[in-house]
């Protein structure tokens, strides 16, 4: 069986993989890093093809933890646009700069943080979001987590300010990006990013993928629900920071 043999490769890809679990777990914008960590090592399509099968892998676990914790109006109402992201991503996967999609990835990220850190405190009666916002919402992180992997912050702009109860927030995210991420085979398919190499590569990670998987479960269910907040809060900030830093880098440096 063929492999990447670089032993450099592994050196990045297993916190990547570990980060990937943790956020499958629950603490999703951990995962953001990911792609960016491997795309050191290689183009940034073919380092979300080669995450692709052990995210699939960790989203089957955590679909089954969370069956039953997710809210059904926000999925109804975001996987729509979902569609469409993943569609343009497919049409315009030769034509968008990555350095671009960081950048505004990053600059979405930073606003959504400054506006929950700094903005007027959220109202007493909660008010229910807009529909529009949020198939719109869904249809970027699909565009987004197609290229680069990083779909987060485009759907914490429309689901985190709602303060959802923290078991039903996690599990909505883990079923909204599981789907997306079945639906990027066709696209991949189609780019020509899966190699045998890669994919065996994903299944010597696989073991890595189950443990790391399991302990951002337990984290999660052990972290009160405020703490858990202003740490995906952090997260989002600090790799939000990081995505603009890369993108300003890579569009100057063009």
């Amino acid at each position: 069986m063929t492999i990447i043999t670089d032993p450099w490769f592994y050196v990045i890809a297993f916190p990547a993989v570990v980060m990937l679990g943790l956020s499958k777990g629950g603490f999703s914008g951990i995962g953001m890093v990911s792609t960016p960590l491997l795309a050191l090592m290689m183009p940034p399509l073919q380092a979300a093809a080669i995450l692709l099968p052990i995210i699939i892998l960790q989203d089957l676990m955590s679909v089954w933890v969370y069956r039953h914790n997710w809210d059904a109006w926000n999925l109804k109402v975001m996987l729509p646009g979902a569609v469409g992201g993943v569609g343009a991503a497919w049409l315009f996967a030769a034509y968008v700069s990555d350095a671009g999609i960081m950048l505004a990835v990053g600059l979405i990220g930073l606003a959504l943080v400054g506006y929950a850190w700094f903005g007027p405190p959220p109202p007493k009666i909660p008010q229910k979001p807009i529909a529009v916002i949020g198939m719109f919402c869904g249809g970027l992180a699909a565009f987004t987590s197609t290229l680069i992997q990083i779909g987060a912050p485009p759907y914490y702009v429309f689901v985190l300010p709602q303060r959802l109860e923290k078991m039903v927030y996690v599990g909505t995210t883990i079923w909204f990006f599981a789907v997306i991420n079945w639906m990027k085979i066709t696209p991949y398919i189609a780019l020509g990013q899966f190699s045998t190499a890669g994919l065996a590569t994903s299944f010597v990670l696989f073991p890595l993928a189950i443990a790391s998987n399991f302990l951002g479960i337990w984290l999660v269910r052990i972290t009160p629900t405020e703490l858990f907040y202003r740490i995906t809060y952090t997260i989002v900030f600090l790799l939000s920071l990081e995505l603009t830093r890369r993108g300003v880098t890579g569009l100057w440096g063009a």
